[in-house]
């Protein structure tokens, strides 16, 4: 049977990532990079897919698990009637090939332990040949080969399976060791192992201690920062929307998607988060990789990117996977690449005014990369699209798009009146206003007094609790505060926000069968709603719920199934923790992200 995905802790060196559970199983890890075939992917299968346990013989029961103080490096503690073990686990930072590290010390009794190492490489699919050279074991298939080694010897077996049985006593520590390689590369030398983790430790402690955030929920901001460090792809700057691909966000259902790629929809979000947070070179990484995968006619813009901005991300089934808990099919790739959503103009020309408002050094390119993107925007802006949800089925006029569409525009006005950048204002401006028009227009049900999913449409979405921090309308008008009331009656479930109305409606508008958890960005953005309509004790209330939610260690999915009361969807979410972290920052100062990013008011 699967661990929960709350049973899930993250380690990871800025290129990949690995989740292991509490029972110090290791049971997914993609190699060299997040978005690689994944060469343990128990996560979606059962042990043969690929899996590392490591754990007392005969059985064992977890005590304690957590980070050490603002690391990546875990600590899984594990009891038997023998005694007592501590199994530390890290990723060290990437400096030539992507290694994992486990050491296992005692801590009390003599305790027998075993280690069992099964490497599946692509997903599961592929059995490796093994070589064994003296206690060193190599596992070999294709472009790929993973090296084990470390204090104790390993033993292969008919099955691939690598073994080793020892014991550790109180005081004693036994360290173990993966890492890959490619086919050309030199294979890494033995090390220190517990000198790289204590490298790995310090390594954290120094970035976490950048933070600037001090307030009252600083444990919980600075986590989530770390999460997002681990989900950057450290050469190029992209932040990856999760570790994982194909974790339902309704168990046994089919809305399983890959999420080890770069959404232009989180942009401004997570610049702002950064940069509140102190994070300036991380936010200018971003907004270089932003700028790097844009680059090229507008018209082909995407809403995702591979984490190098790889633009061809062809969306495929793996039918040897029978899924997290029989949740299929198991995808890779992502079709969603392909669509048209409108929104991502606007979230990329607000993502660069953001770091022209905060002072990043402006780039020479990026303003003529934002006036191309203008001219397109004045062509299409009334096009129907795909929307911010990546809806399957046809395109409509949706309501967040046309707001979007609007802050793109508002932007670029804004280029010219604040930074003295060239561009036609005055066409702009008039621009800006058909839009705002537009949108008051068709997209408001003056009946029900809310803003609606889609032009003519009857039902709220929650995309548009974001009308306010992109400044179209303050949180304070009266159109604003019945979306808020029609979103609490409709979109609300046991005091979490689902993004849309699941109904018999559902598969017609996004081409898939009703059936998703409450999705957590969207609630933090409720919160955020409340703080700036003056509902601070309620927006602080919420916010602590959410928090409640995070696992032991602190991490977040995408969605919480409410009836089932678990976490959902992949996992570490970006744009769950980037929610978080913002909303924190909102709690903290009247002059939060959320009031700042909306400042600019209506067009």
């Amino acid at each position: 049977m699967s661990l929960r995905i709350e049973d899930y802790a993250l380690i990871g060196d800025t290129q990949t990532a690995a989740l292991v559970g509490h029972n110090g199983s290791l049971d997914w890890l993609c190699l060299p990079r997040i978005d690689s075939g994944a060469c343990f992917a128990a996560l979606l299968g059962d042990p043969d897919h690929g899996q590392w346990t490591l754990a007392p013989l005969g059985g064992a029961r977890t005590t304690r698990r957590g980070y050490r103080d603002d690391t990546l490096v875990l600590e899984t503690e594990l009891v038997n009637d023998e005694g007592t073990v501590r199994i530390v686990d890290c990723m060290p930072i990437r400096h030539d090939h992507p290694r994992v590290r486990r050491v296992v010390e005692g801590v009390r009794g003599r305790v027998r332990m075993r280690s069992d190492v099964r490497v599946r490489f692509e997903y599961g699919h592929d059995r490796p040949w093994i070589r064994t050279d003296g206690e060193r074991i190599r596992a070999i298939a294709g472009p790929h080969a993973v090296v084990l080694d470390g204090d104790v010897p390993h033993r292969a077996d008919e099955h691939a399976v690598c073994s080793a049985e020892f014991t550790v006593g109180e005081g004693d520590r036994v360290g173990l060791r993966l890492a890959w390689t490619g086919p050309r590369q030199a294979e890494p030398e033995p090390v220190d192992i517990a000198g790289t983790v204590r490298a790995t430790e310090r390594w954290w402690r120094d970035w976490a201690g950048r933070c600037t955030y001090r307030g009252e929920y600083r444990d919980a901001v600075v986590r989530s920062l770390i999460a997002l460090k681990a989900l950057a792809y450290s050469p190029s700057g992209g932040i990856a929307a999760a570790a994982t691909t194909s974790l339902p966000e309704q168990l046994g259902g089919v809305r399983n998607w890959d999420y080890r790629f770069c959404w232009i929809r989180d942009a401004t979000f997570t610049l702002m988060a950064l940069l509140e947070a102190g994070y300036e070179r991380e936010a200018r990484d971003w907004r270089e990789w932003m700028l790097r995968a844009m680059a090229g006619a507008p018209g082909q813009m995407q809403i995702m990117y591979g984490v190098d901005g790889e633009r061809r991300l062809t969306e495929s089934e793996l039918p040897w996977l029978p899924g997290y808990a029989g949740s299929r099919p198991v995808r890779i790739g992502n079709a969603a690449s392909a669509q048209f959503q409108l929104d991502v103009y606007g979230e990329l020309m607000d993502a660069l005014h953001q770091a022209r408002t905060h002072g990043i050094p402006p780039d020479p390119d990026a303003w003529q990369l934002q006036r191309t993107l203008l001219d397109f925007l004045e062509s299409h802006w009334d096009d129907p699209d795909n929307g911010i949800w990546e809806m399957r089925g046809p395109r409509r006029h949706f309501t967040h798009s046309k707001v979007m569409a609007w802050a793109a525009v508002d932007r670029a006005v804004q280029g010219v009146e604040r930074f003295g950048l060239g561009g036609p204002a005055d066409r702009w401006k008039a621009l800006r206003h058909d839009i705002f028009t537009q949108v008051c227009d068709q997209g408001f049900d003056t009946a029900r007094n809310t803003f609606t999913q889609d032009y003519g449409g009857s039902g709220p979405d929650a995309s548009l609790l974001l009308i306010p921090a992109v400044g179209f309308l303050p949180a304070g008008d009266p159109r604003m505060r019945g979306t808020v009331d029609a979103i609490e009656r409709h979109l609300v479930q046991d005091g979490f926000v689902q993004r849309y109305t699941m109904n018999e409606r559902t598969e017609e508008l996004d081409g898939l069968p009703p059936g998703e958890g409450a999705f957590l960005p969207c609630t933090f953005w409720l919160a955020d709603n409340y703080i700036l309509q003056g509902r601070h004790d309620e927006g602080r209330h919420l916010f602590e719920r959410l928090l409640a939610l995070r696992n032991d260690v602190g991490l977040l999915s995408e969605e919480y199934d409410t009836g089932a009361q678990r976490l959902v969807g992949n996992v570490p979410q970006a744009f769950s923790h980037v929610a978080l972290i913002n909303t924190a920052l909102n709690l903290q100062s009247e002059d939060g992200p959320a009031r700042r990013r909306g400042s600019q008011g209506p067009g």
